[in-house]
């Protein structure tokens, strides 16, 4: 009887988490709109519900109602899997996301032991669904705009994993909790600073997120991998390229933000609030960035992430390194 009620209060979870993390994405995309209208002098979204507030909604209804149309020489299968699997591993990293301390029945859904390695696991994953993608619709254009998608993702992720090492470094653990813990008194952004530019760069390309959106860059890729997707299958990757965007604040607060820990020694605000807050936070930062930088050249692209980026994360390990051994 236990093992059910375990079972089902998982089964329970993950539904809340799977529908609050829709939710959230889609207040993402409102907000993005609004703020990307008012950064250009635009009015936005404004005529599907009070302050356009329904926009995403009648997004949603609009694609599931679009013919779902597949390529005569398609591979069935995987062209139905693709947009899934992309989805499902951008929803995965909220599995082990600690939202409030130890204990509490709305923390995260998991705790292993090395949650660090089961997110760099999971977004090591998510290259699948852009390279089926892109290879089941069997198009020249959508296969090109996987290779590219896919060497881009490869590429970043070496810098984004390395930068964490040095967290990993300072707090001996590769837990999620024990990391959050151990910034209580002093937030790795100080210590962890080029770490953190990293990181917070290097989860931008992952994301595809500007500069760094050549997987969708349709001047150049006609598209990108998603071509011949419409209807929801469009939608879901659309879905996923906005919640590996949220993952990215989300992800950064973890690490380097103090996650649940108050700031200022405001204890009376609960730690789930303060997370919320420093997510809030990143995810304007992201807005920021979109209306402020123009899209990447794809060479160097590839050149900022090999020779830049990648020597700058060894540098801060190997300094943070020396700092452990000598003085932690």
């Amino acid at each position: 009887m236990n093992m059910w009620m375990t079972v089902l209060v998982l089964v329970v979870k993950a539904v809340v988490l799977a529908l609050c993390v829709t939710l959230a994405v889609a207040v993402f995309l409102l907000f993005m709109r609004k703020f990307l209208a008012y950064f250009a002098y635009r009015v936005g979204p404004v005529k599907v519900g009070p302050w356009g507030v329904l926009q995403p909604i009648a997004d949603v209804i609009k694609m599931l109602l679009k013919e779902d149309i597949m390529p005569e020489q398609a591979d069935p299968l995987i062209y139905r899997l693709a947009p899934v699997i992309a989805f499902f591993c951008a929803l995965g990293v909220w599995v082990v996301i600690p939202w409030a301390p130890r204990g509490s029945w709305w923390s995260s859904m998991a705790d292993p032991n090395a949650g660090v390695l089961v997110i760099l696991a999971i977004a090591a994953m998510s290259v699948y669904g852009t390279a089926l993608g892109g290879w089941a619709s069997q198009n020249k254009y959508g296969l090109l705009g996987s290779m590219r998608a896919t060497a881009q993702m490869i590429s970043y992720e070496l810098a984004m994993a390395m930068s964490l090492l040095g967290v990993i470094l300072m707090t001996g653990s590769v837990s999620m909790y024990d990391i959050v813990d151990a910034q209580r008194n002093m937030i790795n952004l100080f210590p962890q600073f080029l770490g953190f530019l990293v990181f917070y760069i290097a989860s931008l390309a992952e994301a595809g997120w500007t500069p760094f959106d050549l997987p969708e860059s349709e001047t150049e890729l006609v598209a990108g991998y998603h071509t011949d997707y419409g209807g929801m299958r469009f939608g879901l990757f659309f879905l996923t390229e906005l919640t590996h965007a949220v993952n990215s604040a989300v992800l950064s607060t973890t690490f380097f933000l103090g996650g649940y820990n108050p700031w200022f020694g405001l204890t009376m605000i609960p730690g789930f609030v303060w997370f919320l807050l420093k997510v809030i936070l990143m995810v304007f930062v992201l807005y920021w960035i979109k209306c402020t930088f123009p899209r990447f050249r794809y060479d160097r692209l590839m050149v900022f992430g090999w020779k830049v980026l990648l020597p700058v994360a060894a540098l801060n390990l190997v300094g943070t390194a020396i700092y452990v051994a000598l003085w932690a």
